[in-house]
């Protein structure tokens, strides 16, 4: 189980890096912008007119792949610390707590006529 969280790990990482260089790479709504100082005009000489659907469907593609990967990694963290700690006795010890008795009756204070 370690091996596959590891590797689904390193996955999460290149998809993190792709991610950001895809965002990075976008035209920006105005003509400023890091995206046009990134290769924002070379975007539309490699996918033709059509590069912002291009990179819009790799963003929202990458964005939804990076969300379902860290969930699966959260949920393989946390089968793998359930089952290690069952397996090696980890767990946090139970404690037998012995049974309350009751309290002694105290007698009444007599009534003052």
């Amino acid at each position: 189980m370690s091996i596959l969280l590891t590797i689904l790990t390193v996955l999460l990482i290149v998809i993190s890096l792709f991610l950001v260089l895809v965002v990075l790479a976008q035209k920006a709504k105005t003509d400023g912008g890091v995206g046009s100082a990134l290769g924002g005009g070379m975007t539309e000489a490699t996918f033709g007119a059509d590069t912002g659907n291009v990179l819009s469907k790799a963003t929202i593609n990458a964005a939804i792949a990076f969300f379902i990967l860290s969930f699966v990694l959260y949920l393989g963290h946390i089968y793998q610390r359930k089952h290690a700690a069952a397996a090696t006795g980890d767990a946090l010890p139970t404690i037998a707590v012995p049974a309350a008795h009751p309290a002694p009756a105290t007698p009444a204070a007599p009534a003052k006529p």
